[in-house]
């Protein structure tokens, strides 16, 4: 098979270079109960089939040739990388939905497959994903949620969510809405406006501490302190936006159940029947504005001066790449509102007592170790672990100020499949 370029970890930073040619790769494409397609591929070991599966995915990542993968099946568990319907699309991502297909995944894997014993691997936006799954699949149908934040379909108590047997939580988000409020730009007055600006609340201005990076940047407590209430006030506010849109368009749909709605001029019912079906897309601006990025001192680790995204938020903040940039108000307030999104690893992990097993990168520029040690305090398991390792960034390649001990794959791998070796063998 050709061989990766040396580089391909800095190209693609979630997937795997080369796979033994051997491994058995099986497409599959699944249907959710509401039909909502998703795909993903099985690897299994040349040794035969194993008894243990581990599944990952991501809310809108590319899972399927997910870096770990080789590593599993080495170690002899079969893997499945899983892309949900929203693989490359976050605009009308809606959580719920995702969790139907995370169900169609943990059942083909049982049922038809026949493993005994799944582990789900919640990376990144994916730790926040499972732990909502797993926290309504152990939910008793009736006390579920019924509809997401922007209210529609799918109510989840009329749906079967089968359980797995374990739980990854690697470098995993609060969620995805939490990791995006916190870094909103407290400074933005107008959201129609992405150079509309309070100086006074500007991260990026030098009166407030800024210093271009890769210099570090130091704020006062007063500052964050402000600076943290005014990113919740301006979630608040995108919040409300998109509920005024959402409230508009069932107009729509309510003046098209009236009885004289055939009556009414064609105009009328023509603009109702539009409004009811076509959403108000939202655009965010400047959503790469979190001073840990900056500021060293805040939450400190090995990281160091920039985002996951770039070295230099302070100009990505106003790229056109960002997270929740361009959304429907439903996939808002479903995935990327922090104060609206069920998708909380705070809210959801406590319900998940499955054997777990939490591990953070001790140079992630964007999931802190104080986040790491939350979820491990949040899980509900009785049989927990915690584990950080050194020298590696969010995609756990050698990153942060202890780069020089190499690639970090190697140590992270043995540290999970150890683990899940002890619990769950192959």
């Amino acid at each position: 098979m050709p061989t990766a370029p040396i580089d391909y970890q800095a190209r693609y930073p979630i997937d795997f270079g080369d796979i033994d040619a051997r491994v058995r790769q099986q497409p599959v494409q699944l249907f959710a109960a509401d039909f909502g397609k998703s795909r993903g591929i099985l690897y299994t070991p040349t040794t035969g089939k194993p008894r243990t599966v581990v599944i990952m995915a991501h809310p809108r990542a590319e899972f399927s040739t997910h870096y770990s993968i080789p590593y599993w099946v080495e170690a002899g568990f079969a893997a499945f990388g899983f892309n949900t319907r929203y693989l490359n699309n976050d605009s009308t991502m809606l959580h719920e939905n995702l969790l139907l297909d995370l169900a169609a995944g943990i059942r083909f894997l049982r049922e038809e497959e026949g493993f005994e014993k799944i582990i789900m691997l919640g990376n990144s936006g994916g730790g926040s994903l499972f732990s909502y799954y797993d926290a309504q699949a152990r939910t008793p149908k009736g006390q579920r949620i019924a509809a997401p934040p922007g209210g529609g379909p799918p109510d989840l108590n009329q749906h079967e969510l089968p359980t797995a047997d374990g739980f990854i939580v690697l470098a995993a988000h609060p969620g995805q809405g939490m990791v995006l409020m916190s870094c909103l730009d407290a400074a933005v007055v107008d959201e129609n406006d992405p150079f509309a600006s309070d100086p006074e609340l500007d991260m990026y201005d030098e009166r407030n501490g800024f210093r271009t990076p890769p210099a570090e940047s130091r704020y006062s407590k007063e500052f964050l302190e402000r600076y943290r209430a005014v990113q919740r006030a301006r979630c608040a506010r995108i919040d409300a936006i998109a509920r005024r849109h959402i409230a508009e368009a069932a107009q729509g749909r309510s003046a098209m159940r009236a009885q004289d709605f055939a009556k009414r001029p064609a105009d009328e019912r023509n603009y109702a029947a539009r409004r009811a079906m076509a959403p108000r897309y939202m655009i965010v601006y400047r959503t790469q504005a979190n001073p840990n990025y900056l500021d060293l001192s805040i939450d400190p680790s090995e990281r160091t001066v920039g985002s996951i995204i770039m070295p230099r938020p302070d100009l990505g903040n106003y790229s056109a790449f960002g997270l929740g940039r361009i959304v429907t108000p439903d996939a808002w307030l479903s995935t990327w509102s922090g104060l609206s999104s069920y998708a909380k690893t705070a809210t959801n992990l406590p319900k998940v007592t499955v054997a777990t097993l939490v591990v953070g990168a001790n140079g992630d520029q964007d999931i802190f170790n104080s986040d790491v040690r939350a979820e491990f305090e949040a899980s509900g398991a009785s049989d927990k672990s915690i584990a950080f390792i050194e020298g590696a960034d969010h995609f756990m390649r050698a990153g942060g100020i202890k780069a020089n001990l190499g690639d970090p794959r190697p140590r992270l791998m043995a540290v999970l499949t150890k683990w899940a070796r002890e619990r769950f063998a192959p």
